[in-house]
């Protein structure tokens, strides 16, 4: 085992540890490592393992912030609730370190539904609504991250 696979590993673990708890960012350091053993190979295998990695984190990115988005606003959270809950989420993440931002997300969303509808009990769906669709977008973002591991860890069986 060379050093580069070792340290291509320790990225990798940290990166997907990041993701569940977003101090770091996961998906990035989940591609560094793969990076970190497919450029020094200079084969077609490092190549590839590395292309189908950057694809497949790509694509669970997009996937991350439109699906979950989707069924906010098809659920009937209006746009500028779902506004709200990012800029909160955004001063969440400089605020309460590792959950801010989605505590932040949740509370601006509960915030903007209570100013809206005026009634606890009415904002309350959609604080749950923003919730779920919180943790869709961590598991969405790790389902990507997993299937990059899994592709390199297929990229270290073969080559």
């Amino acid at each position: 085992m060379t050093v580069e696979t070792v340290v291509a590993g320790v990225l990798v673990l940290i990166g997907l540890v990041g993701i569940v708890v977003p101090v770091l960012p996961g998906p990035l350091l989940v591609l560094a490592g793969i990076a970190v053993w497919a450029v020094p190979r200079g084969d077609a295998v490092g190549w590839t393992v590395l292309g189908a990695a950057a694809a497949i984190l790509a694509i669970g990115t997009v996937a991350k912030y439109l699906l979950p988005g989707r069924r906010l606003r098809d659920s009937g959270v209006p746009g500028r609730t779902i506004a709200a809950g990012a800029v909160l989420g955004v001063v969440g993440f400089f605020v309460v370190p590792v959950v801010g931002l989605f505590l932040g997300f949740v509370l601006g969303v509960y915030l903007a539904e209570l100013a809206r509808l005026d009634d606890r009990a009415a904002a309350w769906p959609s604080a749950r609504r923003a919730l779920s669709a919180v943790g869709w977008s961590i598991l969405i973002e790790l389902a990507s991250a997993l299937m990059a591991t899994a592709v390199w860890i297929a990229g270290l069986a073969v080559g």
